[in-house]
């Protein structure tokens, strides 16, 4: 994964069930509108979580890949 693709990496590989989400909101929260933000989850609870949570606040989730059990979402903020 190239990081210069994306504004702000979030790793919650090792983080559980409400973390990912947690810490996504929390990534958004700082980055300005136009940035990308690309989270890499390890939680199975993410594939849903992070998508509803993404429609509800209206930003876009540009693609959801998964290898394995490693989740990997990248978002922009709109």
């Amino acid at each position: 994964m190239e990081s210069a693709q994306y504004d702000v990496i979030l790793d919650a590989r090792e983080d559980r069930c409400p973390m990912p989400l947690l810490k996504t909101k929390l990534s958004l929260s700082k980055m300005q509108k136009g940035q990308s933000l690309c989270v890499i989850a390890g939680d199975p609870g993410s594939l849903k979580d992070i998508p509803q949570y993404i429609e509800l606040v209206g930003f876009s989730l540009l693609s959801v890949d998964q290898d394995d059990n490693i989740f990997t979402f990248v978002i922009q903020k709109n």
